[in-house]
């Protein structure tokens, strides 16, 4: 396949779930036009789409496209693949693209409570109230340190019995 090939515009209810996955995303800081992109992805026929298709269904310039598919691969959410004869590299969301993004987040769970903690071992002179929030903070991870293992293993066994 080439960059030229025939794909159908999409419609406007279409567009619009678009827009609302990416308005959902973009009240997490992410950028409004990376949010398009997963979006698209989502619902695109066929799931695999060129920098250029994205750019032309998300009316974007392809340097956004490029801009927004190196924030979302590292997640492991979005991924590039090749076709056998083809030098055109297709973007297309991973098939197990959410686990994956979910699953490197909650990796980082220890990693962020250490900070935490560490940050309280900065305040032992001060008044307590100063360590107040950072206290909270380092509770949370505590216990999702301790609870999402547990649910991750749920949600696999769930994952697996739906294959």
């Amino acid at each position: 396949m080439s960059e030229e090939r025939a794909l159908s515009a999409p419609g406007e209810a279409e567009l619009d779930f678009v827009d609302e996955v990416a308005t959902f995303f973009a009240a997490d800081g992410m950028p409004l036009i990376a949010g398009r992109v997963i979006g698209w992805l989502l619902i695109s026929d066929p799931p695999e789409q060129s920098a250029a298709d994205l750019a032309r269904v998300l009316e974007v310039s392809r340097s956004s496209i490029s801009s927004s598919t190196r924030l979302l691969t590292p997640s492991g959410l979005v991924e590039g693949v090749r076709r056998r004869g083809d030098r055109q590299e297709y973007l297309r969301i991973s098939p197990d693209g959410w686990s994956r993004m979910l699953a490197s987040r909650y990796a980082r769970t220890a990693a962020f409570r250490q900070v935490i903690e560490r940050g309280l071992e900065t305040l032992p002179e001060h008044p307590p109230h100063r360590g107040d929030r950072l206290e909270h903070v380092a509770e949370l991870y505590r216990f999702l340190e301790t609870e999402l293992p547990a649910m991750w293993e749920r949600w696999e066994r769930h994952r697996d019995a739906q294959r």
